[in-house]
This record gives structure tokens, sequence and C-alpha cells, in this order.
């Protein structure tokens, strides 16, 4: 983890108008140039009534650990730490290929993208719209926004439902079972509450036990609105 993310003095250029909840892109100056950001403060997270008020944040970094852990790569460095409007999550910014149709790469066989479908199994990912998507190429695609994760009911929302019921490939259950055998040594529970640290498990060892993709729900909306 970089110093000049965690310590560095925070501008704010901008803010992402389109995200729900307060989201500044700023940059951090450092010995190798400009570091761009995206800046979330808890001070401008809206109440949401099934998950606790002020700890959207804190998922944010639980899931850049989590997506480290399992070494998959997924999301962007992410720490948390206090900035101009106070304590957020701030993340590296991620520079995408414009050239690549989101849609079309969410919805193929991708092997990045398979790994993203199976990262938020893991985390109860109520939110993975296409827009959450960042393709640096085809070998390279990160995912952000996950706030919305880690709850102990069963709440997966995502575009990336073409694999349910396929196999999980096993040099992944390899990835799991490590992650599994280590999970206290992650500081999760710096992050995380108990119950969703407890829920974390429960999925992941649901999955070593039954290594399928799940299929959508039949009880409650399987794709998040709008999906992008």
């Amino acid at each position: 983890m970089s110093d000049e993310l965690t310590t560095g003095e925070i501008s704010v250029l901008g803010r992402l108008v389109d995200a729900s909840n307060a989201t500044l892109l700023g940059e951090i100056e450092s010995s190798a140039g400009a570091i761009k950001v995206i800046y979330k403060p808890i001070a401008g997270e809206r109440p949401l009534w099934d998950f606790p008020e002020g700890d959207l944040a804190l998922r944010e970094v639980a899931a850049y650990l989590v997506s480290q852990a399992l070494t998959f790569g997924i999301v962007p460095e992410t720490v948390l730490r206090e900035g101009p409007y106070g304590l957020g999550s701030v993340q590296r910014w991620i520079d995408t290929d414009q050239e690549i149709d989101i849609v079309s790469i969410a919805q193929s066989g991708n092997s990045q993208i398979q790994k993203m479908a199976l990262f938020d199994v893991l985390i109860n990912n109520t939110d993975r719209k296409f827009g959450h998507i960042l393709p640096v190429s085809e070998n390279e695609i990160y995912g952000c926004d996950h706030g919305l994760t880690f709850h102990t009911e069963d709440k997966l929302r995502t575009v990336l439902w073409q694999f349910a019921g396929s196999p999980v490939p096993d040099h992944l259950l390899v990835n799991l079972q490590r992650f599994s055998s280590n999970i206290e040594s992650f500081d999760l529970n710096t992050y995380l509450s108990d119950e969703d640290l407890a829920a974390l498990v429960e999925r992941t060892s649901k999955i070593l036990e039954d290594p399928l993709f799940p299929f959508p729900s039949e009880e409650w909306p399987s794709v998040p609105w709008p999906p992008f």
C-alpha cells in the first residue's frame, strides 16, 4: 500500500454527479507525479434502511482487502483515511480503455469477468452494475463501488449472471481455500462487524463445499436498477 495514498494531501478536483453518495475526484501529489483518486467521505453517505449508517467506506476498504487476500486484483488500492471533508475511503483512480464495450465484455466468458462474478458472490455485492466495471484491457479489469457489500442477508444483485450453475474453476478454488484457511490474518474485523465477517466465512465455505456459481434468486430482484 503506497504511503502517498495513505498520507498525502488530497486536493478535490470535482464531484461525480451521477453517484448517489458524495463521490469526489481528487489528486494527491507524490514524488512520481499526481495520483488521481476517488474520495468518498463518510459525511456524504446517504442513510440506507438495510445497511448501518456511516460504514459504507469501511466496506469499500474491506472489499479491497478481500480482493488482495484472494490475489484476485479486482479492487483498486483503497484506504480509509482523513480528507478535506473528514474520514472516508480513498481509492486509486483507474484509467479505462474507452474502446472496450463494457456491456459486451461484462456479458462474455472473459476469465477476469468470471473472477469478478465469484468475488461478488463472496462479498455479497448488491450493486454490480455495468458502470462499476473498469476495463483497462481484456486481461486487466477492475471493479469499483463496493460500499453495498458484506451484508449478513443474501442480497446478491449483479449484471454478471452468465456463469450461473457452472463450476468454479479449480485455480480459483485454490485461492479460495487459501483465503479461507487464513481469513483471520487479513485485518477484516477492523472494517466489518463480527456478524458480517461470520457471513463472509459462511459464504466462502459454501462455495468450497459446493463449487458452483449460484443462480439468481426468485425472491427479490437479482439485477441492480438501473443496470448502468
